[in-house]
């Protein structure tokens, strides 16, 4: 899928309808632009760790067998994917229109704070992408499943956890989703900004009108777009909005490499008020682990996944690169007058410049559909259960929809600055996924097994937990204030 999609997990649905005892179904992969699924129901998950936790005369052969278990030979893949796919999968999962907002990220940090700041973020981010892979392994060793998705790892790491903590395990699920599905609304939310900003650029050449019209007339088109259910009518869309972004993006570099200012003209460090604004945007454009898990669980060579040149290390580094680059270059072209996109600050009357503003806001306008699709596969079932007939689970199933994408059109209108929304989102609900859960999750699940000489696991662990805490708190902050001021101006 196009940017970051977490590829959600019917297991999530089912959590929030109430279902219980399901059979543990194998992972299977799909196509690029389908929802990638690895759950097992919470009951078959519940028995395995039930069993681990008590004590019985077979420990030793217990023991044993799970030492002995690799989960990798154990899934069921129709159509697993090779080492190239899932680089290409993991690369549209990380860059969309994050990208599209690091020069406003150097602009609240400064060139050389920006330019060192985002290269340590990649590699925490990406060093917690490996944490969760790690726990996920270790947790179907411990519980002989195939695959887990990120929700099931904060569950199965609780409920094998500390005894203290077991009864916390369903409550972790749950905010693992729940922030999952505040992250994709955010998404969304932005989505929708961007594409009212960028047509109204190109429309205040001829004519100006506020972006809140924009964002009425884009209301009705989105809504009936977002009726089509069946992801395999969107693979096409997805394709579109892939090429267009692509093409969008080299123009871009060409417009910032052009007549490049000295580094002089630009702040080399920012003040410590904008640095949290900074967090919340670098942190957004990072925050693609929630793809991890799946594209790992549907590799056919699962191993080639981590490692120090493995699929993860290789995509990361060229999304680092990518980030820096356009950061980089995208202040030291436009200065303190960057926006919270890049390409508002492409020159207005030139016919190129228009023509990159009109097609990033068509494939922002067709990848939309991609991500409202991970909020609604939460609540949907949810929904459809509080009804007995198919023609009212589909008829709820409509209204929800509706109400859903009018939510966000709601939010994107009351909040009028993109660099604002998407440092919020990133403070919000990106660092809970991307730094703060994965720590928690390694804590507690190796809680039995041991943390390593010194505890450096521990000690590294609390670090980072620290880290994304901060940036959470204060970087929730700034956002809020920002916007705040930006509504009594």
């Amino acid at each position: 899928m196009t940017e970051r999609q977490p590829l959600l997990l019917q297991s999530d649905a089912s959590d929030y309808e109430g279902s219980r005892g399901g059979p543990a179904r194998p992972a299977r992969s799909s196509p690029p632009d389908n929802t990638l699924v690895n759950v097992h129901s919470e009951d078959s998950i519940a028995v395995h760790a039930a069993a681990s936790g008590s004590g019985s005369g077979d420990d030793d052969q217990a023991a044993l067998d799970k030492a002995s278990y690799n989960p990798t030979l154990h899934r069921t893949l129709e159509h697993p994917t090779s080492n190239s796919e899932t680089l290409v999968h993991l690369l549209k999962g990380n860059i969309g229109t994050g990208i599209l907002a690091m020069p406003d990220a150097f602009k609240n940090a400064g060139l050389y704070v920006g330019l060192f700041g985002t290269l340590i973020m990649g590699a925490i981010c990406t060093h917690c992408m490996h944490m969760l892979v790690n726990c996920s392994h270790e947790l179907c060793r411990r519980l002989q499943q195939p695959a887990l998705d990120f929700s099931d790892v904060a569950y199965c790491s609780f409920e094998t956890g500390p005894l203290g903590l077991r009864r916390y395990s369903l409550l972790a699920r749950r905010i693992v989703t729940t922030f999952l599905f505040i992250t994709q609304i955010g998404f969304c939310c932005v989505y929708f900004l961007f594409v009212a900003l960028n047509i109204k650029d190109v429309m205040d050449h001829y004519f100006k009108i506020d972006v809140h019209i924009y964002l009425l007339i884009m209301l009705m088109p989105m809504i009936v777009l977002n009726l089509v259910r069946n992801l395999k009518y969107l693979t096409p869309v997805s394709l579109i909005a892939a090429i267009l972004t692509v093409a969008g993006l080299a123009i871009t570099f060409s417009y910032m490499l052009h007549d490049l200012p000295d580094v002089h003209t630009v702040k080399p460090i920012a003040s410590w008020a904008t640095l949290p604004l900074y967090f919340g945007t670098a942190i957004y454009a990072f925050e693609g682990i929630g793809v991890v898990l799946p594209l790992e669980n549907n590799m056919r060579t699962p191993d080639d996944f981590g490692g120090t040149t493995g699929v993860l290390n290789t995509g990361m580094v060229v999304v680092a690169c990518l980030y820096t680059s356009v950061g980089f270059f995208g202040y030291l072209k436009y200065g303190e007058d960057v926006k919270g996109s890049i390409t508002l600050n492409l020159p207005q009357g030139d016919g190129l410049s228009q023509l990159v503003r009109l097609t990033m806001a068509v494939a922002i306008f067709l990848s939309y559909t991609l991500q409202f699709y991970v909020p609604v596969n939460i609540v949907e079932p949810f929904v459809r259960s509080h009804f007995d007939t198919t023609r009212a689970k589909d008829l709820a199933a409509t209204i929800l929809r509706t109400v859903l994408v009018t939510f966000t059109f709601l939010l994107a209108t009351c909040i009028p600055n993109l660099g604002s929304i998407i440092s919020l989102v990133g403070a919000v609900s990106s660092s809970a996924l991307a730094l703060i859960a994965p720590p928690i999750i390694e804590i507690i699940t190796y809680y039995h097994v041991g943390y390593g000489r010194y505890n450096w696991m521990l000690w590294k662990d609390f670090l980072i937990l620290i880290f994304g805490l901060c940036g959470f708190v204060f970087g929730t902050w700034a956002s809020l204030a920002q916007i705040l001021n930006d509504r009594t101006h």
